[in-house]
């Protein structure tokens, strides 16, 4: 497989919003093509993915991420190989070792090598593409249902509205075919009238909220603010926080959720100063082979992410996962599209996993 991938000019749907991802087949043949998330907030720039090696390059440098997306990312991407006549299972294997946490982007690959296995050769490349369309139509329709959820969950939880909420990384469009996973929750409550104000952690060190969140609380008119991450203690300490809401890229069986670094923390000061913690993804991140957070593999960043972000001195070591692991003891609710886990144990996520 070759590596081919190209730059195009963003063309928005007709309500303005810009696809994260989408599936197209010009005349030299099928691409996939991805809104570079490494670009925004000040370019919107598209890259157009040709073949697989092009798409696992895309993967690990987070121009497309989020472990909803990355699901879709990976059944497409098997589509555009079996499109493209490269070895299916060859393709698979790069793809769902691209990034290690994230459990979607396996299951979208597993998923879609399935339909091509029970297809056969002749018939795999349509069978495959028609289900990475399937999954993409399902990601946007649990995104609808995680944000009802939700929204239901907080008016139990605090009774009133005008909510102040803290969020971590990056949980909306551009992580989901939908509105996204926590920040779809955030975007229903915005258009009903109920967010008061929407903290935004800059999430180190490489700003997926300060880039991403921000973009796109301010592409829908919410009033939010920024912060810095080690600032999130003072704003728990003055009272200004009524909840937190992040999404998840792997959740063990017993409840344990791997997601952005720098989410564990949030959960100590959540459950420090009594607000809720509340993590909303859907049923496909929840990987019940993975019997415990000690379990889960954590991708371990190039340091020069923390090095070069402000220039240390040449030779400086630096300790960077991507992820930390908050257990289900600090978790007040896993917000899921079948519906809400609370308290978070492992026979609560099995049933709403319909297991």
């Amino acid at each position: 497989m070759g590596d081919h991938l190209a730059q195009s000019d963003v063309r928005p749907e007709n309500n303005g919003a810009i696809p994260a991802l989408r599936w197209e087949e010009p005349p030299e043949g099928p691409v996939l093509v991805l809104l570079d998330q490494t670009r925004l907030p000040h370019e919107e720039v598209e890259l157009v993915c040709t073949d697989v090696q092009a798409l696992v390059g895309a993967i690990r440098s987070l121009a497309v991420r989020g472990a909803p997306l990355l699901g879709l990312a990976g059944a497409y991407g098997v589509a555009l190989a079996a499109a493209r006549g490269y070895d299916v299972e060859d393709a698979a294997e790069l793809l769902a070792r691209a990034r290690p946490t994230a459990v979607n982007l396996e299951y979208g690959v597993r998923r879609a090598v399935a339909a091509y296995r029970e297809a056969g050769v002749e018939r795999g490349p349509a069978a495959v593409l028609a289900e990475a369309k399937a999954l993409h139509a399902e990601d946007a329709a649990a995104s609808t249902a995680m944000a009802g959820h939700g929204a239901g969950l907080l008016g139990e939880l605090l009774p009133g509205g005008g909510y102040r909420i803290l969020t971590h990384c990056n949980t909306g469009a551009l992580v989901s075919g939908g509105e996204g996973t926590a920040l779809a929750v955030v975007s229903g409550l915005h258009r009903a009238g109920e967010l008061r104000r929407l903290w935004v952690d800059e999430t180190r060190p490489l700003l997926q909220g300060a880039r991403l969140t921000a973009y796109e609380a301010a592409r829908a008119g919410m009033p939010y603010t920024l912060l810095a991450d080690t600032a999130a203690g003072s704003l728990f300490a003055a009272g200004e926080v009524d909840v937190v809401l992040v999404g998840a890229d792997r959740i063990a069986a017993d409840g344990a959720t791997a997601n952005k670094v720098g989410t564990y923390p949030l959960a100590v000061l959540a459950r420090h100063h009594g607000v809720p913690f509340v993590v909303v993804a859907p049923v496909t991140t929840v990987d019940l082979a993975t019997p415990d957070g000690a379990s889960i593999e954590v991708e371990q960043r190039p340091g020069s992410e923390v090095t070069d972000l402000a220039p240390s001195p040449l030779g400086t070591q630096a300790y960077n996962p991507a992820f930390d692991v908050t257990p289900p003891d600090l978790i007040t609710a896993i917000v899921t599209e079948n519906g809400v886990v609370s308290p978070v144990t492992p026979e609560g996520l099995a049933s709403i996993c319909g297991k």
